[in-house]
């Protein structure tokens, strides 16, 4: 008997999302005592619908983490793509055209993120901290540090990225979805999937396996940038506006959902639906404190704690199940 449960307990600590899933029903749990309008329907579409533009940004970013490396400029891309699309559409550029161009304007500071990483071997923190506040600037210059409307009648491309559906939810929710389900079978069943768990693991045993390093880091650059600039273009099929200070700080709370989700600073290990349930997370954080009455400052602050208390039991079940 005794045999039997310590071989459940053995198995259930190798599930990489136990410990953010765990996490998750207790906060659940906690607000749905704190508020009786938690538990309802109209505020997990809310949830879902937040979620859904930071968890696919957390997707990207969680798969730049697990081959070693940093994105800090995801929320300046968040913004970028949509702002590009906008002012594409202002001058009679269909907005499917303009959606594109926007994902490759994404791909390209991608890409140049991590041309500048392998070429300079200046640590990604510090190159994308750089883009960030340069891209983040260069949205405050374009616009004037005011929002742009998108006013044309071809709206139903945006809709279909971030309008509502049925009963209250967002297209948005559908790509998320979408996005986690691609994701983790790419990383969890393929070839490349492996190569990305390698390079982020030992770069060193991965190049001596005749894996190529670099090419696998400036894809995944590529990646979580594209990514992000989706998840900036579900915010502007919401709101039909872009704010050009929109997604500050979402880089960060990418990365914490990411940690939150099982991931490793160090690179190497990490999951998908860890990920999504990370962002989750948080979303469900942000409206429990509401409802809670509690101040909106507390937020933040709640976040930090969280994201320690995730570090050091990812830490924990990592030596239990080394052990």
């Amino acid at each position: 008997m005794k045999g039997g449960i310590r071989l459940f307990y053995s198995r259930l600590l190798r599930v990489k999302e136990i410990g953010s899933l765990s996490g998750l029903l207790i906060i659940i749990i906690i607000f749905s005592l704190l508020s009786g309008k938690f538990l309802t329907r109209e505020n997990f579409i809310g949830i879902f619908t937040i979620t859904s533009e930071l968890g696919i940004i957390a997707i990207g970013v969680c798969f730049l983490m697990i081959a070693g490396e940093f994105d800090l400029s995801v929320g300046s891309v968040f913004a970028v793509a949509p702002m590009i699309g906008a002012l594409l559409g202002k001058i009679g550029v269909p907005m499917v055209g303009a959606f594109f161009v926007s994902l490759f304007a994404s791909a390209v500071i991608g890409y140049f993120n991590g041309l500048i990483v392998i070429k300079t071997g200046i640590p990604s923190f510090i190159v994308t901290l750089g883009a960030m506040m340069f891209y983040r600037g260069v949205l405050l210059a374009v616009s004037g540090g005011f929002t742009i409307t998108f006013m044309g009648e071809d709206t139903a491309f945006l809709d279909a990225l971030g309008g509502k559906i049925f009963m209250g939810m967002r297209a948005s929710g559908i790509w998320f979805i979408a996005a986690t389900i691609i994701f983790s079978i790419v990383l969890n069943n393929t070839k490349y999937g492996n190569h990305v768990f390698a390079v982020g693991g030992n770069p060193g045993t991965a190049k001596a396996l005749g894996i190529n390093v670099n090419r696998v880091k400036l894809i995944n650059f590529v990646l979580c940038s594209v990514m992000a600039g989706l998840a900036g273009f579900t915010m502007f099929g919401r709101f039909h506006s872009i704010d050009p200070t929109a997604g500050s700080l979402h880089e960060l709370e990418a990365i914490a959902s990411a940690v939150i989700g099982g991931a490793l600073l160090t690179g190497g290990y990490g999951s998908i639906v860890g990920a999504f349930i990370g962002a989750f997370l948080i979303g469900v954080m942000r409206s429990g404190l509401i409802l809670a009455g509690a101040p909106s400052y507390w937020y933040q602050g709640f976040i930090g704690v969280v994201l320690v208390i995730s570090v050091i039991i990812n830490t924990k079940i990592r030596k239990a199940v080394a052990g």
